[in-house]
C-alpha cells in the first residue's frame, strides 16, 4: 500500500531530530561543489537543503508534505521548496545531483522514482541516497503486527507502507534504469529514541499513527503504543533509553 502518513512537521523536528543530524554525514558523500544544482529529494523541513548550501551549490526541495514544506519556507526563506512527488516529478533543466535522506522507504514505486531520478540529472550526475534498508526496524514492525493482530484483529502487513530492499535489489534496480553503482552499503545503525521512556511513543506517533492505526481513536492509539513498547521493550529498551533497530542502505550512483 502507498502511505497516507500526514507529517507533523513541530513534532518532526522536535522528537525525531536524529533523521537530520545522521543525514549529516551523508552530506559528506555528496561532495556538493559551489556552484552545483542539487536537488533535496524528500527535503522534510529543510535542514540538510541548508547544509548542502553551506558548500556553496544551489539547492532546493521538493518533498510530498504541504506541511513540511510550509515549515522549510519559514525555516528557511533564502531556499527554494515545492510540493512533489519523488516517484512522479520532472525539472525544467537537469541538476547535477540529486540527495535523498531518510525519504525513498516510503514509496513502494521504486522504479518510478528511479527514472524520474535519472530524467532529473544531467549525464555524469549523481544520485547519492540512504533510506532504509532490508531488516529496517523489524522489531518495532513486528510488535505493531503482533498487537494489531492479538488486541485488534488487524493484519499488520496489509497497512505496512515501507519499501526496504536488499542492496543488491536496489542495485539492480537502479542498473536497470542505466546507471553505474559506484558505492553500495547496507549497514545496521541502531538508533537512539529522544525523550528516554517515551521515546518509542514518539517514534510511533510521528512515523506510523496514520498507516498502521488508520481509524483508531487518539486513546486507542495511546493504548496500542503501550501495548507496542511492552511487546518491543526487551529488544530496543537500554539504559533507560529506546533504540530503533534501523538498518540503512547508502547508495551514489552515476548516470
Amino acid at each position: 500500500m502507498e502511505s497516507t502518513h500526514a507529517w507533523k512537521p513541530e513534532l518532526y523536528d522536535q522528537k525525531l531530530g536524529f533523521v537530520s543530524s545522521y543525514g549529516k554525514d551523508l552530506v559528506n558523500l555528496l561532495h556538493a561543489q559551489p556552484g552545483e544544482e542539487i536537488l533535496d529529494l524528500g527535503c522534510g523541513t529543510g535542514d540538510l537543503g541548508y547544509e548542502i548550501q553551506q558548500s556553496g551549490a544551489k539547492v532546493f526541495g521538493i518533498d510530498y508534505s504541504p506541511s513540511m514544506i510550509e515549515q522549510a519556507k519559514l525555516k528557511y526563506p533564502q531556499l527554494a521548496f515545492m510540493v512533489g512527488n519523488a516517484a512522479d516529478f520532472s525539472l525544467a533543466r537537469p541538476v547535477d545531483a540529486v540527495f535523498s535522506n531518510a525519504a525513498l522507504h516510503w514509496i513502494q514505486n521504486a522504479d518510478k522514482v528511479i527514472a524520474c531520478v535519472w530524467d532529473a540529472l544531467r549525464t555524469g550526475g549523481r544520485f547519492v541516497a540512504e533510506f532504509g534498508g532490508k531488516g529496517n526496524i523489524d522489531t518495532i514492525v513486528d510488535s505493531i503486527c503482533e498487537v494489531l493482530s492479538e488486541y485488534y484483529g488487524i493484519d499488520g502487513a496489509a497497512r505496512n507502507p515501507w519499501f526496504f530492499p536488499s542492496i543488491g535489489q536496489y542495485s539492480s534496480m537502479l542498473e536497470k534504469q542505466g546507471f553505474r553503482v559506484t558505492y553500495a552499503v547496507h549497514f545496521d545503525r541502531p538508533t537512539l529514541l529522544e525523550d528516554g521512556e517515551r521515546g518509542l511513543h514518539h517514534w510511533l506517533n510521528g512515523l506510523a499513527a496514520d498507516d498502521f492505526f488508520h481509524g483508531f481513536t487518539d486513546l486507542q492509539k495511546t493504548e496500542a503504543f503501550d501495548r507496542i513498547c511492552a511487546v518491543a521493550r526487551p529488544k530496543l529498551f537500554k539504559d533507560n533509553n529506546w533504540f530503533a533497530d534501523y538498518k540503512r542502505i547508502r547508495i551514489v550512483a552515476i548516470k
